[in-house]
């Protein structure tokens, strides 16, 4: 494949590797906390952070939010956002939410959930967020499981809650955000003092699915916002000056992080869109307000790339910088960004259960086209065998993670023993599968239970999907390996379309030969099907289980995080 004058040869050493080495080993955690507001017991509050900090300061005054739903516009500034949430928060005290208790939002992506989010934080409460598209087993897996004493919620929204209430015994209060919520709010001081928390305790918790059992409730700690803060500076570049724009749904970890958390304690002022994925509208999302930073989905992107026509029609100039995270960024989506944006897009890694970002291509790193970067100062990552034993470069492995950083999570909710679960040797498991390269890249080959063997080759999906997306009827692509007597497995490939292409038996058999090129003979898909859409997380991520799942006629599991499908 050839991907311009932004691949970087493999024996070119990265000119800052020398200043990221020594940045790496003499870097600490503590030194980050110095950029933070502790109070004068050594305790702090997220929210403090994110918002009350600013208090007196020029950011007090500055627009924080601009929210739009495509049509209508809403400006609020820091302090704006300081008397709502504290308002908010003395609402809950008089409901008698106390430190521990479980607040949960159902809204769409309204100024309401960002206030009563925060607000939840400020008294010392566990804030968690539910997409708006969810029904009515994965609310009650997570109101059930949480057991959750306060949900925020709307008219429209209630009439799902509603179905469930009453298996819901430890749900005291429903407050409808477009009913009694205002009253309330309008009755309450807007004055607080907010909870001293420590650094372990505990501040949200995100629900992610598996392939097996119950969504399971990732608990987030006031101490993650150390990592969270600084990550939002190195990875994303934000600086005071920028109008920044993270797609990312807060019912998903980005959209929490870095969609509320990272850019305010940075006194950054970001957009908000509450709308579906338009072309014409994020174009001119963009060109409106300036924006200077964007983080977004690789899924979002290669959507972009199935019809140029918008981009014509739109100033991009604004923007200096964007980055993605979901899913791996394929290599062709990179060439696409600099050659029509004028910018390459920076790739990372990171897990709800990571909490932040822990592997990137930051700002100032060559970027090499399919790497997901290098790990952050602070984190050490490393390519380890079944024994625990770290892999040399190039080969392939379990990606796993010293589990001594900030931001890592610090329990599973009600299931001690599923957390124990992701450590092994004294490595933070990811799950995933990859290998490092001898200048310290890292790139993904796919989940552990996604890689293919096939004829006694491994195959990561990623790769072949990758590869397929350079041809140029392509537009979406999901691989997975299918049982097969003669070779274990078979690659069959599930593809979209681009418009103006017919799925026809010979576009299948001119892609299967194109693939063959491109890779090898062993990683071309012996099977491929012309699908209109695929099934995906709503952060973008293809869920080929259940691609897999339903090629083998299994039941697909807790599929509540997944887009309509």
């Amino acid at each position: 494949m050839h991907y311009s004058a932004i691949e970087k040869k493999a024996t070119q050493t990265p000119a800052n590797l020398a200043d990221y080495e020594q940045s790496y080993r003499d870097f600490q955690w503590q030194s980050g906390k110095k950029e933070l507001a502790y109070f004068s017991d050594g305790t702090l509050n997220i929210a403090h952070n994110v918002l009350d900090k600013h208090l007196g300061t020029e950011t007090e005054n500055k627009p924080a939010m601009i929210w739009t739903d495509g049509l209508v516009e809403q400006r609020f500034t820091f302090g704006d956002l300081i008397k709502t949430t504290n308002r908010f928060a003395n609402v809950l005290k008089d409901l008698g939410v106390l430190k521990g208790d479980r607040v949960f939002m159902f809204l769409p992506r309204i100024p309401d959930l960002y206030s009563s989010f925060l607000g939840t934080l400020k008294i010392g409460a566990i804030a968690g967020n539910m997409f708006a598209a969810f029904g009515y087993e994965a609310l009650k897996d997570r109101l059930q499981d949480s057991g959750a004493k306060v949900l925020i919620t709307n008219k429209e929204l209630f009439e799902r809650v509603k179905e469930i209430k009453e298996t819901l015994p430890e749900l005291e209060h429903v407050l409808l955000v477009d009913d009694d919520l205002p009253e309330l709010m309008n009755k309450a001081s807007d004055q607080l003092e907010v909870a001293h928390m420590a650094e372990s305790d505990p501040a949200y918790m995100l629900y992610t699915s598996g392939t097996t059992g119950k969504p399971k409730g990732v608990v987030h700690s006031h101490g993650d916002l150390v990592q969270q803060h600084l990550t939002t500076q190195w990875v994303l570049d934000l600086k005071k000056e920028d109008i920044y724009w993270c797609t990312a749904d807060p019912g998903w970890v980005t959209g929490v992080v870095y969609g509320i958390i990272g850019p305010w304690s940075n006194g950054i002022t970001q957009v908000v869109y509450n709308g579906r994925f338009d072309p014409d509208l994020w174009y001119g999302t963009i060109e409106k307000h300036h924006l200077t930073v964007w983080y977004t989905a690789p899924t979002a992107i290669r959507m972009l790339m199935t019809d140029e026509a918008f981009l014509k029609k739109h100033d991009l100039s604004s923007l200096r910088h964007i980055a993605s995270v979901g899913e791996p960024l394929n290599p062709e989506a990179i060439v696409w960004a600099e050659k029509n944006l004028k910018l390459p897009i920076h790739d990372n890694y990171w897990q709800t259960e990571t909490g932040s970002i822990v592997i990137a291509n930051y700002p100032s790193m060559d970027i090499k086209p399919g790497s997901m970067g290098k790990p952050i100062p602070g984190i050490r990552a490393g390519i380890i065998d079944e024994k625990g034993i770290e892999l040399p470069p190039g080969k392939e492995g379990d990606l796993a993670l010293k589990p001594n950083f900030p931001s890592l999570m610090k329990t599973i909710w009600n299931n001690e023993e599923k957390f124990k679960g992701y450590f092994r040797d004294g490595w933070y498991i990811t799950g995933d599968r990859a290998s490092k390269d001898e200048y310290g890249y890292f790139w993904f080959v796919g989940r552990a239970d996604d890689v293919i063997k096939t004829s006694g080759e491994r195959v990561g999906p990623f790769e072949v999907e990758s590869a397929l997306l350079t041809h140029p009827a392509v537009a979406e692509a999901g691989v997975i390996g299918k049982p097969d007597p003669l070779r274990g497995e078979i690659i069959k490939a599930f593809i979209k379309l681009k418009n103006g292409n017919q799925p026809t038996e010979e576009l299948k058999k001119e892609i299967q030969q194109y693939m063959k090129k491109e890779l090898a003979g062993h990683a071309y898909p012996r099977e491929i099907e012309f699908v209109e859409k695929l099934p995906k997380t709503r952060s973008g991520k293809i869920m080929r289980r259940v691609l897999k799942m339903k090629e083998l006629g299994q039941d697909v599991g807790d599929i509540s995080t997944m887009e309509e499908y």
